[in-house]
């Protein structure tokens, strides 16, 4: 019985994830769901991803977060359209949760939505949102063994951006172990190494994430 219950939570999600994919394709509209630990960097690579792009690009974000409304604040002192989403303990956004969030944006005047997920390395990979790209983010304090240790949110991203590049050498994470790790286990998988804090790298990732908004 708890197998068909957790089988009916799943299908559930996949199916409102399926019209909230059909939202986004006739708004026309890109979304971006980025995953990660707490701490990793996660707003401040949206913060980055807006001012690196908004010359260019409509952007909104939806904030998700276990009770908080830090990071909404920052973003909309920023200008960005941002809807806030505290799950009040849960430990990932879901397909619901976002449909319900999608009325307090105007999808229509927006090239590209960025739903940044609860901070956890093992629920948000399960639910899928109805997204166009999945981004991992996994910062250099965290060490190079978490693809080890957190398979699933590895193995289904499609970019994994490996943040806070200006602590290499203060410890033992190494870039090359990670790659070798993650593209193992995710060939396909597109990898940036970047510093949110100095801006190293971050170009890089704009561009590609521009032209991903633009070739869709």
């Amino acid at each position: 019985m708890e197998i068909e219950v957790l089988e009916g939570v799943f299908d559930a999600n996949e199916e409102i994830a399926r019209k909230n994919r059909e939202r986004f394709l006739e708004a026309g509209v890109f979304v971006m769901n980025l995953m990660a630990s707490p701490g990793a960097g996660k707003t401040s690579l949206v913060m980055r991803t807006v001012e690196g792009l908004r010359d260019r690009l409509s952007i909104g974000v939806i904030e998700g977060d276990i009770a908080s409304r830090v990071d909404a604040e920052k973003l909309k002192a920023a200008g960005v359209p941002v809807v806030q989403i505290n799950t009040g303990g849960a430990c990932h956004l879901d397909a619901n949760m976002v449909s319900m969030a999608l009325p307090h944006l105007d999808l229509s005047r927006l090239d590209l939505l960025i739903i940044e997920n609860v901070g956890n390395l093992v629920c948000p990979a399960e639910f899928q949102l109805g997204e166009d790209l999945k981004v991992m983010m996994l910062s250099v304090a965290e060490g190079d063994d978490k693809p080890l240790k957190y398979p699933l949110m590895f193995s289904q991203a499609h970019v994994l951006v490996i943040n806070k590049t200006d602590l290499l050498g203060m410890g033992d994470f190494d870039p090359q172990v990670v790659r070798k790790t993650v593209t193992g286990m995710n060939p396909d998988i597109v990898i940036f190494e970047l510093s949110c804090r100095t801006g190293d790298g971050l170009e890089a990732w704009t561009s590609y994430l521009h032209d991903r908004v633009r070739c869709r």
